[in-house]
């Protein structure tokens, strides 16, 4: 029998107070013990297919700049913490280190860490099976000797473009200036002065920004705050670098990563937002090594791939949400070997 709240106006201040922080409390287990239900029954749960035939393709790029296309349905769901696949081949000394999701006719921008932009149409990258080498990005391309990709990801027609260099400066850009009558090469800024391009992620405009470095660390503000020119977005320690943002609003949740294989599902709700950039970053996972970070929705799979070039694919449900600090869940069963790059496929 349901027992209704008594009226609490007449009781000592002290005494209301305690009474409203034990019901916050139970309120907050109550929802966290209905999450971890979600959880079990996604991995108690017969596997359904991935999906049917699509056009979108998964696409691989190794750190030297080697790539390949598979269509993304190609690839089959596994459970979180299962051994993956292997899919890019490549030379020990040349492991895979960008993983993105596009169709057929979009193009690919690839930001070099000389911070110069170049677009590839999708199309130019043959269709290959699922284990297959790559063919050169590079050789497509007027790039310099000492110039590298530091980010790969599919073009957009609205929007912006947050990045992010590992000096944890940011600038953001309008999607027109990246888009067809981009001059290949164009300068976006000077990385002497600002540091390499580390990361770079699509924002419709009225988001915010989670930075977040390689120890784990993040910070979140209002991308709106960024002025035109750019400005310093996290404030880092001397050994630390940025590797990942990602748009978010309060009620998003980020899957974060780290080499060995343990992930998490960090929600926003329990990551307080800053009112400005430039501050320092606060605790978002417990690893020395964070890979990535992508913002996930219901019904979200999640892509790992491995220095050794293994796969995994599996529905970002599976892994519990927390607000508060953590370890991470194993997501990839690992042997010698760590995860490099993930990516994030929207289904439906």
């Amino acid at each position: 029998m349901p027992i209704e709240r008594p009226d609490l106006s007449q009781v000592d201040p002290a005494v209301q107070a305690y009474i409203e922080a034990l019901e916050a409390e139970l309120e907050r287990l109550t929802h966290r013990q209905r999450a971890d239900a979600r959880v079990e029954e996604a991995l108690a749960a017969p596997l359904e297919p991935s999906e049917p035939p699509t056009t979108l393709n998964l696409i691989t790029v190794s750190a030297g700049g080697q790539a390949k296309r598979t269509p993304r349905h190609l690839y089959l769901r596994q459970r979180r913490g299962g051994m993956g696949i292997f899919d890019l081949e490549t030379a020990e000394s040349d492991p895979p280190a960008f993983l993105t999701i596009a169709e057929e006719s979009q193009h690919l921008l690839l930001i070099t860490n000389h911070a110069r932009a170049f677009r590839l149409p999708v199309s130019q990258l043959p269709e290959s099976p699922v284990r297959s080498r790559g063919q050169s990005l590079i050789e497509r391309l007027p790039f310099r000797p000492s110039e590298r990709l530091a980010v790969v990801l599919p073009g957009q027609p609205s929007g912006y473009l947050a990045l992010v260099t590992e000096r944890g400066h940011v600038r953001r850009m309008r999607y027109h200036f990246l888009g067809d009558n981009l001059r290949p090469g164009t300068l976006l800024f000077e990385p002497q002065e600002l540091g390499a391009p580390a990361a770079a992620c699509w924002t419709r405009g009225e988001e915010e920004l989670f930075i977040v470095t390689r120890q784990g660390k993040a910070i979140r503000f209002a991308e709106q705050r960024v002025p035109h020119s750019g400005c310093l977005g996290i404030r880092l320690d001397r050994d630390d670098t940025v590797v990942a943002v990602a748009p978010v609003l309060e009620e998003s949740s980020v899957f974060l990563l780290s080499a060995d294989g343990k992930g998490s599902l960090r929600q926003m709700a329990g990551f307080a937002a800053n009112k400005a950039p430039g501050a320092g970053g606060k605790v978002a996972l417990k690893t020395d090594q964070l890979v990535g970070a992508v913002t996930t929705a219901d019904g979200d799979d999640l892509f790992i791939i491995s220095k050794l070039g293994k796969i995994i694919r599996f529905q970002a449900v599976e892994v519990p949400a927390k607000e508060g600090v953590v370890q991470g869940v194993n997501c990839m069963a690992l042997r010698a070997d760590e995860t490099t790059a993930l990516t994030v496929g929207r289904m439906g």
